[in-house]
Formats: structure tokens, sequence, C-alpha cells
């Protein structure tokens, strides 16, 4: 499969959760809508984009289970989150929990919203090692008060890589009235999901990571109930420019002259796994992931954050690094040391990423990746750390 992508053959790629290149065949399909728009500009962005976009976010519906008209096309689940963010009413006093698993960009968000309105940030922590889904929904609900407005949690958490039970977290907060918002950008492909049955208030996710859509694509679900008071942190005409029937979305599908092609492309990547079989996809990379569990937690004498089930992790996972790798006192605006000799000196792509006082080191795989490039990933490591 390796051959399906356009990857630097001298560089080992361990590092699809955070940019996820595109496959051949999706950079083409972007190329041809791109080609499209510089033919005629005023047929394709006046009269044919907001057709394509909604045919574009039918696909995707059908893909995640939703219905189009609950999905806005975004650029990343970090902008996603910012809508929620700008939307979501808060008074002084009132509570948003979050879990100490969340994404550092998404922690600083809610941070600033409750700020400004004198509101406050609740960090639920979570048990280690995942192995029981009752415990980690009691360890969240533990954290809820009678001020608590929100839920922001992870579906796949971005610096442990472990699975969240949110279908028994979003079934426990419609009993207690309470609103959710998912960060869904490494869940999209790698995870099962059907939005319907998930009956969460928002959920946000990039399509540039497990899907391999192209980079800057993503997307916004907005239950029915908060679709009138959705609001935009870019206004602009806010109507639409060919007849389209009057939506919630018009907001966000015209905001001002942009090009479409990338987002178009997301019909194409459904595409091509679908084509490969999802399932199929899924396996494969979970079982190259279970061997990465195993070779490096052997290798450093690191106990990993989950047990070995596939309910706990997917097609990428953490291991905790010897506690002789430096831990920064505070970032530094570089990578780490680690991630730069694994690059520089050995042409190997993978974060390392701080959580909880200590250095990881976070491996993804995707069907362009085998079981050689671990090894040599190991060697590496073995020269630089042990």
């Amino acid at each position: 499969m390796k051959s399906s992508w356009s990857l630097d053959p001298e560089i080992t790629y361990l590092n699809h959760g955070s940019f996820g290149p595109s496959p051949n065949c999706v950079q083409q399909a972007q190329r041809e809508w791109m080609s499209q728009l510089e033919s005629n500009p005023m047929e394709f962005l006046v009269r044919q984009r907001e057709r394509l976009l909604d045919e574009m976010l039918a696909k995707l519906g059908q893909f995640i289970g939703s219905p189009a008209n609950c999905l806005i096309p975004v650029e990343n689940a970090t902008f996603g989150m910012n809508i929620v963010a700008n939307s979501v009413p808060l008074q002084a006093g009132d509570e948003v929990l979050l879990t100490n698993h969340e994404y550092g960009a998404v922690e600083r968000i809610w941070q600033k919203k409750a700020a400004s309105v004198g509101a406050k940030i609740v960090i639920a922590t979570l048990p280690i090692p995942f192995q029981d889904a009752d415990e980690i929904v009691e360890a969240v609900f533990r954290s809820v008060t009678p001020q608590t407005r929100l839920l922001v949690i992870s579906h796949v958490t971005s610096p442990t890589a472990l699975v969240l039970p949110v279908e028994k977290i979003c079934q426990r907060a419609r009993e207690q009235k309470l609103t959710v918002c998912i960060d869904g950008s490494h869940a999209i492909a790698m995870r099962p999901l059907n939005l319907k049955t998930l009956n969460c208030d928002f959920y946000t996710a990039s399509c540039h990571k497990w899907l391999c859509a192209p980079f800057g694509t993503g997307f916004l679900y907005v239950a029915p109930q908060w679709q009138q008071n959705i609001s935009t942190v870019n206004t602009s005409w806010g109507g639409t420019m060919y007849g389209r029937e009057k939506s919630w979305q018009n907001e966000f599908l015209w905001v001002g002259t942009s090009d479409p092609s990338r987002f178009l492309a997301i019909s194409n990547a459904i595409d091509f796994l679908e084509d490969y079989g999802l399932e199929r996809f899924r396996e494969e990379t979970y079982h190259m992931a279970s061997q990465t569990y195993d070779l490096f937690s052997k290798q450093f004498r690191t106990e990993p954050y989950s047990t070995r089930q596939q309910d706990w992790f997917g097609s990428m996972v953490t291991i905790p690094l010897p506690e002789s790798v430096p831990v920064p006192a505070k970032w530094t605006g570089r990578p780490h040391p680690l991630q730069e000799r694994l690059a520089q000196k050995h042409r190997i792509e993978v974060p390392i990423v701080k959580w909880s006082s200590r250095m990881h080191i976070r491996i993804s795989s995707h069907l362009y990746n085998d079981f050689s490039e671990l090894e040599r990933l190991s060697h590496a490591l073995k020269a630089e750390i042990l």
C-alpha cells in the first residue's frame, strides 16, 4: 500500500496522528477540483460550489451517521471547537468539565472563554490504566457539580492515544441534562461512529488525520437544538450565492472567497478507505499498534496506559519513555531534542510528547507502515536513550 502515497522513501513516517498525508488518488482529486475552479471561477464558485459542498456533506454524513444538515465544513477540529466556545452561553460561576487527557489547544480555548465571563475550568483525573469503561465514566462524573454546564471530552485522546467510552459518557450526560462537546480529531475512520445514536450536542473533528483527506479539512456537527444559536467566528454575508435554501449552515458556507477543493476531496478520501475496507483498515492498523505496544513497553520497561484490548486504543499508541529522558519545565517553542535527533540523524518522524510530567512517544500506524519501521525506530531509540 505504500505506493498509494507520495511519501519520501528516505523517511520513516510514524506520525499520521499529527499530520496524515493523503493518498495519491485524493491528491489528484483535489488537483482536479482546483483545475475546475481555475478554468471558470464564476461557474465553480457561484453556480456549483453550494451544490458540491452539499453533496460532500451528504456523503460525509452517511460515513459518520449524521444528517447532512447538521454538519458544516471547518478547517480542523480546533476551528470547530472555537465555534462551539463562541456559541455556548456561560455565566460567572458556571463550570466547564474537561479531563486530564485533553488536547492543550482545547484546554486553552475553554480557559479563555471561562476567564472572559468568570466561569471555571474543572479537570477530571481519569484512572490509569484504562481497563474498565464504568470506572472511567464514574471518574468523569465524580467531578460534575450543580454548576457544571458543559462537558468537553475527546473520543480518542491526543497525548495518550486512548479511546474514551463516549457512548456511556453521553448517555450519562443526557440523564443529567448536561451539554456535551466531543473532540473527535483522532476518531474519524479509526473508530466506528454514528452521531445519531451517540446523541451529543457538538462533535468536531479533523478529516486530515486517519481519514486521509487533504490538510485543512474537518467538520463540526451541531445538534438540531443548538443550530439557531450557533455563532460564527468569521462574520461574512451569511447567505447564499445561488439560491440555496435558508439554513443555519449558510453562515459558515459563504465566508468570503476561498478554495473549496480540499473539502470536496473528502468524498474521495472516504471512497479510498471504503474501497480498501474500513474494518480491514481498523484491524490491520490496530494489529500494528499492538505490536508497537508490545515492542516498546518491553524495551522501555514502562507500563502503557491501558490494557491491550482494542476498546482502549486503535491505530496509534502512546508509550511512556524512560525517566532518564529529560522533561522540559515548560514548552520551549521547539520539538523535544529527542524528536529532533530521531528526525535529523535517523530520518524518523515521530512525536515526543509531554503528559503528566513525563515524556512519551506516540507512534501511529497507517496502511503505508510496516513492522520493519518499528524495528528501525527501536534501534534508533536504543542508540539515543538506552
